[in-house]
């Protein structure tokens, strides 16, 4: 595919891979670097690469989630723009070995984040849900490219009985990834160079990592696991789905007023770091009907959409894109059965 001078990579990637109608929603949604968006050489960056990806996962996450769909249009509505700041997925480390033919843990993820020009950030314990919050921010654009909140739930921190329950559920995952997208990825690790077509033709395969690998669980099995941790039912029935989409906006407070103001479902508490430069709240999860083993319809936890607000650091004089394991611990509370 030659891309002309009206559509550099990112555009035309997210065309690739949604159709024009849904790419220009997308697209029109978001704020993106000019600079991404007019890259346009015979090769595709790492960066160009990366932004369109997070576009396609933006997009995949409004349409499983009404209330930040109908969110983002009130905002385009109003003549603005999101500004995407970050995406939230989770994973299963099991005590020994991989998942299923998953690599273990973050592991399924980190092979796709680095080659593409991520870097470990920070990492951020979640002792209370048995979990560890790991950063993954762009290197050659942090401010401007999404970062990813990567999150592992550790079997090892639960009993054996719990333990067998995990294995039999996530023992059944499959890798999505084939050779020629990996390959992809070994090339951009390499710094090899990628044309538009093999890009166009990995982008779909790496998307389709971003959901369940593991066959349908039982809802014996969904209860079970549910009844020690609300964080690995939801893996249960969603798998390594982005969990949230977050909206950078200048006043989260404000617009957490408005929003409840509007009867918008948000959430009751704003959580602020404990540098007080990161303030969180969130779109309660919306609620998905899931097909469980023996075709048993279920009404599960889905996925939300959260919103962040960023104060500059004054020791860097740049925009502080740090986590807080408080922070986040408190929005993972939206995916709970009870919120």
């Amino acid at each position: 595919m030659a891309v002309g001078s009206e559509q550099g990579h990112v555009a035309a990637l997210v065309e690739a891979a949604l159709g024009q109608r849904a790419a220009q929603q997308a697209l029109t949604a978001l704020t993106i670097a000019p600079s991404l968006l007019a890259e346009g050489s015979s090769i595709v960056s790492r960066a160009a690469f990366a932004m369109a990806m997070n576009i396609v996962l933006f997009h995949g996450l409004l349409e499983r989630v009404p209330s930040g769909a109908a969110y983002v249009a009130d905002t385009v509505a109003r003549g603005g723009k999101v500004t995407f700041d970050h995406g939230a997925l989770r994973t299963v480390r099991m005590p020994l070995g991989p998942t299923g033919a998953l690599p273990p843990g973050e592991d399924a993820f980190t092979r796709i984040f680095l080659p593409l020009g991520y870097q470990l950030a920070g990492v951020y314990p979640l002792d209370r849900l048995k979990m560890t919050g790991r950063a993954y921010m762009h290197a050659d654009a942090p401010e401007e490219i999404p970062q990813f909140f990567l999150s592992e739930l550790h079997i090892d921190r639960f009993d054996p009985a719990f333990g067998e329950v995990a294995a039999r559920v996530f023992g059944t995952s499959r890798d999505p990834l084939d050779a020629q997208t990996v390959g992809l990825l070994d090339s951009y690790a390499r710094g090899e160079p990628v044309g538009f077509d093999r890009a166009a033709a990995a982008l779909p395969i790496l998307i389709s990592a971003f959901d369940r690998q593991h066959d349908p669980v039982t809802l014996n099995d969904y209860e079970q696991l549910l009844a020690r941790s609300h964080e690995a039912a939801w893996i249960a029935t969603e798998g390594n789905a982005f969990n949230h989409a977050t909206d950078r906006v200048p006043n989260v407070a404000a617009l957490a007023d408005r929003l409840r103001q509007e009867d918008w479902p948000i959430k009751d508490k704003i959580e602020i770091s404990r540098n007080g430069r990161v303030r969180q709240t969130a779109l309660r999860a919306d609620p998905v009907e899931r097909l469980f083993a023996g075709n048993e319809l279920r009404q599960v936890p889905g996925s939300f959409y959260e919103f962040i607000s960023r104060d500059v650091d004054p020791a860097t004089g740049r925009l502080d894109l740090s986590f807080d394991a408080s922070n986040a611990t408190g929005i993972f509370a939206m995916t709970s059965v009870k919120s």
